[in-house]
């Protein structure tokens, strides 16, 4: 399964990311180009330890059995896919700064392997394995350059 420990995957996901602009339309969802580079840089700072929000209640009840239908294949995320409020993001962002930020987020996740990876659980899927945080790291990102074509 794809995941951002693989350096090959986390190149390939940096060049759909570089193909961005801020005209970029999107396919699905309200977001705008940067706002989305934001929101996956929300998430890449809880795999590696930045930030971490506490669990959502539903994620309590639901989450582990959502987690291995989520992370247990190849499928893509489906759209309009719930988020938790903590990686809601509004207002202008600038494309620039906010490539840079994930772009680098990305090179020191997939350097550090998973000893870099957080222990914190997840705000709604609860604890996860660094192969997971891998592989769920590839495919939210992965979900949300789909969302703008790339």
């Amino acid at each position: 399964m794809k995941n951002l420990f693989d350096a090959a995957t986390a190149e390939g996901v940096k060049t759909r990311i570089a193909q961005l602009t801020p005209d970029t339309a999107r396919v699905w969802g309200t977001m705008y180009p940067a706002q989305m580079l934001a929101h996956c840089s929300l998430a890449m700072e809880m795999a590696v330890g930045d930030s971490n929000p506490p669990p959502m209640f539903v994620g309590r009840i639901i989450g582990p059995t959502l987690r291995r239908l989520a992370l247990g294949n190849e499928d893509p995320m489906r759209r309009n896919s719930p988020t938790s409020p903590h990686l809601v993001v509004q207002g202008d962002r600038d494309l620039e700064t906010e490539r840079t930020r994930l772009t680098g987020l990305i090179d020191r996740f997939t350097s550090a392997g998973p000893a870099g990876c957080t222990r914190h659980p997840h705000t709604f899927f609860g604890r996860l394995t660094p192969d997971e945080w891998a592989r769920l790291m590839y495919k939210h990102t992965d979900h949300h350059l789909r969302q703008f074509g790339v």
